[in-house]
């Protein structure tokens, strides 16, 4: 090789080595240029992520949680609401309702129970049925035990309407330890007060069908009417609010305000009978109608029974418009500023009944509308007691098989047709958002109903059911449970439904257990 051509080859080697260099200058530019515009891409997705308002509701909530304090002391007063049959879809739908009878879409609303920070849910099956009744669930939180189906305040051990089986079987409910213990004790529904779920407030029977004596098929055994009258702890009941006063009042004696007769074959009267119990100690009154609620005092009222209406109260569509029975949010505040009298404390349950009643039925108006008033009593309770001395609870006996179905817009009405046009059925018929999986709408022969006419909206309609049944049946599913107050944290977890009431008994150190406990607490 020449010097000259060996000049040469060393220059291309310098210049195809600078061009490299460049080559590398550019790309090496180029990333940085794109590392650059992907980190700003990224700033941008993160600050316009930040700024959503779901994204800020969410941090919100983290702060909220995090301020959570227990309030790890003994309870003064236990409240315990029940929204009979108010299983999770019960709670959706009435939660949409609430919040478009607010003028609000209704997804995004919150009922008063949920604004509480411990939440639970609870098995509610029977010891003998998967899916159960409501006097053996409200035994299991009322007394500590789980029942067998059909019967109130006994083990386990005593068979459905079988006297004999029940005697030295009894269990004591929570608000017969807490007469024993001296506190005042309530209980308010909208059914009859002998119904299932308020008898277990002071009644033990192998049957909850038992509510008067002609129903008894043994003397040894009480009807359950004449337990509430014929109280055996305590100084008894100071409130007791509901319906019913047919099981009070003897075969001869016409309700006043009916064409009904009582039906006690015994004679008694019991209604006369709780009056004639007032002594130098304390006055028992009796009243029959809101207005005559109103006229009392709670600061001068010892025992208040309230029976309203002959059979079960009206739903409270019906109730709140042109009838002359209380709402349920007057019988709360009434019941609490009575209880409220006793220093040493009270323990009251509240009963949404009629809730259930809707749903067997199939008429989801009736259901969802009683429970948004329980939701009112709730948030009045709230508002007239301390979070820092009254534990309240709120829970259901049971749930239904109740759907909410659909693609539905946000907002679609809750009682109202899915509206996607196109969303029909196989039967090329629309459906509803809300439906039953049986019931009396079911169809035994012939196609299902085309309701795109239907007025969903009329307090009696019955929603479309699958299986025809004479009457809709509860749900199996767990349902929740909510607390506030001392001791709620205790509230957690998938639990068993007769949990509830040894929760409400460590906070009132009421059985002997839980006053071993409680001591070892250092709660008393």
């Amino acid at each position: 090789m020449t010097f000259i051509s060996g000049l040469l080859a060393f220059l291309k080697i310098i210049s195809t080595l600078d061009a490299a260099r460049i080559n590398q200058q550019k790309d090496f530019n180029n990333n940085s240029l794109h590392k650059e515009t992907d980190f700003n891409i990224q700033n941008s997705i993160i600050q316009q992520q930040s700024e959503n308002q779901w994204f800020k509701n969410g941090v919100e909530t983290i702060k909220k949680k995090l301020r959570v304090k227990k309030i790890n002391k003994k309870a003064k007063n236990v409240i315990l609401f029940i929204g009979d049959g108010m299983g999770p879809s019960t709670v959706t739908a009435a939660r949409i309702l609430d919040g478009q009878k607010k003028k609000k879409k209704g997804e995004e609303n919150v009922l008063s129970w949920e604004e509480f920070d411990n939440v639970a849910l609870s098995k509610t099956y029977n010891v003998d049925a998967q899916v159960p009744d409501s006097a053996g669930t409200a035994t299991a939180f009322m007394s500590g035990v789980k029942t067998n189906m059909g019967t109130i305040n006994v083990n386990e051990n005593v068979t459905y309407k079988d006297c004999a089986s029940s005697i030295g079987n009894e269990v004591l409910s929570l608000a017969q330890y807490a007469e024993l213990a001296g506190l005042s004790t309530g209980v308010v529904t909208t059914t009859r007060l002998t119904h299932a779920t308020p008898a277990t407030v002071y009644a033990s029977s192998a049957s909850r069908n038992w509510e008067h004596d002609k129903t008894v098929n043994d003397s040894r055994c009480k009807d359950i009417a004449s337990q509430l009258i014929d109280n055996k702890y305590g100084d008894g009941l100071e409130i007791a609010f509901g319906g019913g006063r047919c099981s009070f009042l003897p075969v001869t004696t016409k309700d006043h305000t009916a064409t009904s007769y009582g039906l006690r074959g015994d004679g008694r009267n019991l209604l006369e009978e709780w009056e004639k119990k007032t002594n130098q100690n304390a006055k028992y009154e009796y009243v029959t109608n809101a207005s005559q609620l109103k006229s009392l005092k709670p600061n001068e009222v010892d025992h208040l029974l309230g029976v309203f209406s002959y059979d079960h109260m009206n739903y409270s569509h019906y109730r709140l418009n042109g009838t002359d029975e209380p709402s349920l949010v007057e019988m709360v505040e009434f019941a609490v500023k009575v209880l409220s009298k006793n220093s040493k404390g009270y323990f009251l349950l509240v009963e949404g009944g009629r809730i259930d009643h809707g749903h067997h039925a199939n008429k989801a108006f009736h259901a969802l509308h009683d429970t948004v008033e329980l939701n009112d009593a709730v948030h009045k309770a709230k508002e007239i007691t301390d979070s820092d001395e009254t534990l309240l609870i709120v829970t259901a006996d049971h749930s239904h098989v109740f759907t909410i179905g659909g693609y539905q817009s946000r907002g679609n009405p809750i009682f109202g047709l899915v509206n996607n046009e196109n969303d029909v059925a196989l039967d090329k018929k629309r459906y509803s958002t809300l439906g039953y999986s049986n019931g009396p709408s079911g169809k035994i022969n012939g196609k299902r109903k085309n309701i795109t006419q239907a007025d969903l909206n009329d307090p009696d309609s019955r929603y479309q059911s699958l299986v025809p049944l004479k009457d809709e049946t509860h749900g199996g599913e767990d349902v929740g449970i909510y607390a506030r107050g001392p001791q709620a944290h205790l509230v957690s977890g998938v639990v068993e439904q007769n949990y509830i009431f040894h929760v409400m008994d460590y906070a009132l150190c009421l059985t002997e257990e839980k006053k071993y406990i409680c001591k070892q607490e250092g709660l008393i």
